[in-house]
C-alpha cells in the first residue's frame, strides 16, 4: 500500500499550513474569549481564509454546494487545523456550516424545514445522546418516545450536550422501545428547542473551557414524520456519524501532538540547564523520539482507515483503534510536552495547557478510551 500524499494533497496540506502557522498561531490566544469561543470577528476573518483557500463546506456533499472532499482529504485538514488553539475543537466550524449526516438521510419535507437552512447559516443543530445513566452505554437510555396517534410524546433529560444553548434543534436519540436497548430500541428525532416542555436547566463548567448543557423533556409532542428513519432506527444513524466522528478525533489529535513536539523541540534547543541546551541530555532526546514514533505510528492508522473508507469499506473497528491509540497519544506528547518546558507549561502564556486539557477531555468524549477497547476486544476474540 502507497501512503505517499498525491500532489494536490501535499499542496493542500502545504498551503494549509502555511496559512495557520502565519494566520492563526500567532493570533490564537487573542482569538478567543475567556470560555474559549471563538470571538465573532476572528471567526468571519477565518472564515474568509478559509474561502480564499478553497475550502468552505469543504465536507457538505457536491450535491448541496459543497466540495464533498473524501475522508482522506479531511484527516489532512482536520490536522493541520488542529495545529493551533485558535479553533476551539468544540464549537462551529470555521470552513461552513456544521452539517451531521442525520441531515441527509431526511425526507424532503424535513431537509426544507431542518437541512436547507443549517446549509444557509439560518439554523444550527445540536446532537442529544448522553444522558446521566447512559452515557458509553446508549442501550441504557431513559428518555423515551411513546406514539400517541399522529405524535411522539418524549420525556426525559440529556446531559453534556454541547451548543444547545445556542442550537434551533436537537436531533435527540430517545427509546421508543426499552427492552430491545441498541438494538432496535432507540429511535432518533428531530425537536425544536423552543417546543413546549423542552428546557435547558443546567450548563456545566469544564476543563476545556466549553459549557455543554443539560436539557429536560417534560411532555414533548413532536410529530411522528419528524422521526428520522424507521422507529428503532435511531442508533444506526447516530454510529453513522459518530463512526467519521472518531477519525476527525484522531486526525486532529495528530495535529495536537505535531505541535507539541514543534515546540518541544525548538525549546530544548534552545534552553540552556546547568551549562548545556536540554536537547543535549538523553532523558529529553528519548521524550523527543518518543513522540516522533508515536506520531508516526498513529499517522499511518488514521490514513489506512481514511483510505479504507474513501473505498467504502467498513472501517467502524479501524475507526475505534485510531481513536484510542491517536488520543492516547497525543496526550502523552502534550504531557512530554508540559515536562520539557516546565513551569512555563503551566501558564496561559502557552497553548500547551490549553492542548493538555483539550486531549485529556477527548480520552472521555465521543467513546472513552476503555468502552472503544470493549468494542475492539469483541473483534479480536471473533478473530484469532
Amino acid at each position: 500500500m502507497d501512503f505517499t500524499l498525491p500532489e494536490e494533497l501535499k499542496m493542500l496540506k502545504d498551503n494549509l499550513r502555511r496559512y495557520v502557522d502565519k494566520e492563526m498561531i500567532p493570533f490564537e490566544r487573542e482569538s478567543v474569549t475567556p470560555d474559549e469561543e471563538l470571538k465573532p470577528e476572528w471567526r468571519v476573518k477565518f472564515e474568509q481564509g478559509m474561502k480564499d483557500l478553497g475550502l468552505w463546506m469543504y465536507d457538505v456533499p457536491e450535491e448541496y454546494g459543497g466540495l464533498g472532499l473524501g475522508i482522506m482529504t479531511r484527516c489532512i485538514i482536520w490536522e493541520e487545523m488542529a495545529r493551533t488553539i485558535a479553533l476551539p475543537a468544540r464549537h462551529a466550524s470555521i470552513t461552513g456550516p456544521s452539517v451531521r449526516a442525520i441531515l441527509y438521510d431526511l425526507p424532503p419535507m424535513l431537509k426544507d424545514k431542518y437541512l436547507y437552512p443549517v446549509l444557509r447559516g439560518e439554523k444550527h443543530a445540536c446532537f442529544g445522546q448522553t444522558e446521566p445513566e447512559a452515557g458509553s452505554d446508549p442501550g441504557s437510555m431513559r428518555t423515551t418516545a411513546v406514539r400517541d396517534g399522529d405524535h411522539y410524546v418524549i420525556n426525559g433529560m440529556k446531559r453534556f450536550i454541547t451548543g444547545a444553548h445556542h442550537a434551533d434543534f436537537i436531533q435527540l436519540m430517545a427509546a421508543t422501545d426499552r427492552s430491545k436497548g441498541s438494538r432496535g430500541g432507540i429511535s432518533c428525532f428531530l425537536v425544536d428547542m423552543d417546543t413546549p416542555g423542552v428546557k435547558i436547566t443546567a450548563r456545566y463548567q469544564t476543563m476545556m473551557g466549553d459549557r455543554p448543557c443539560e436539557i429536560v423533556f417534560d411532555n414533548v409532542r413532536v410529530p411522528a414524520d419528524h422521526r428520522v428513519g424507521e422507529e428503532g432506527e435511531g442508533f444506526k444513524f447516530g454510529q453513522k456519524w459518530l463512526g467519521v466522528g472518531r477519525l476527525h478525533h484522531a486526525a486532529r489529535a495528530l495535529g495536537v501532538a505535531e505541535r507539541c513536539l514543534e515546540m518541544a523541540s525548538s525549546y530544548a534547543k534552545q534552553r540552556v540547564t546547568f551549562g548545556e541546551p536540554l536537547s543535549k541530555r538523553q532523558s529529553i532526546q528519548w521524550m523527543l523520539v518518543d513522540s516522533y514514533i508515536d506520531i508516526k505510528a498513529a499517522r499511518l492508522m488514521v490514513w489506512e482507515a481514511a483510505n479504507k473508507m474513501d473505498a467504502g469499506q467498513d472501517v467502524r473497528n479501524d475507526a475505534y483503534i485510531c481513536k484510542v491509540f491517536a488520543d492516547e497519544m497525543a496526550f502523552k506528547v502534550a504531557d512530554r510536552c508540559m515536562q520539557i518546558h516546565g513551569g512555563i507549561a503551566l501558564t496561559t502564556d502557552l497553548p500547551i495547557e490549553r492542548m493538555w486539557r483539550q486531549q485529556r477531555s477527548y480520552r472521555i468524549t465521543e467513546g472513552a478510551t476503555e468502552v472503544m477497547k470493549m468494542v475492539i476486544a469483541r473483534h479480536v476474540l471473533k478473530t484469532y
